[in-house]
């Protein structure tokens, strides 16, 4: 036992590996709502568009059904209000997805940031850190953000 408690506090062994077989897609869904509310925040405005966003990547990310939304959200403001910062969440989706998946999540950043047609000072700040937690490459970062920018301009926008 006390192998187990220090391998998870040492993230060595295979502690990582476990914790990534333990996480579900339901707490996956909550920790990538967390990040997309908390990035709505950020400007200390929530807009409508931004709520509708936000409903629209997580159904066509994770392929949820409307009402299940609601609660994914439920439970990822709840959360968000328990916590201090956006490590949790980051951290989950940095031990359980891949480069691409990654990258697909700070594209839905992006889309929410740019939801209301402007980049605030704070949410350009706090993407990057989330980049950062994510072991993103500012490559990926930008490029990221060029995707959601030029899907916004094709869609008029």
């Amino acid at each position: 036992m006390l192998k187990v408690f220090k391998d998870l506090l040492c993230r060595g062994g295979d502690a990582g590996s476990k914790a990534q077989q333990y996480t579900s897609e339901k707490e996956l869904q909550i920790a990538t709502c967390a990040l997309l509310l908390e990035m709505a925040h950020a400007d200390d405005e929530f807009s409508p568009e931004e709520e509708q966003r936000i409903a629209s990547l997580m159904n066509n990310h994770f392929n949820i059904a409307p009402g299940v939304f609601s609660e994914i959200k439920a439970l990822s403001d709840q959360r968000r209000a328990e916590s201090i910062d956006l490590w949790h969440f980051a951290k989950m989706i940095k031990e359980n997805y891949g480069p691409a998946e990654k990258e697909k999540v700070i594209e839905m950043v992006w889309s929410v940031v740019y939801a209301d047609g402007r980049l605030d000072a704070h949410e350009d700040y706090l993407v990057h850190q989330l980049a950062r937690i994510l072991d993103l490459e500012h490559r990926q970062l930008i490029d990221a953000k060029v995707r959601v920018l030029r899907q916004a301009k094709a869609h008029g926008a």
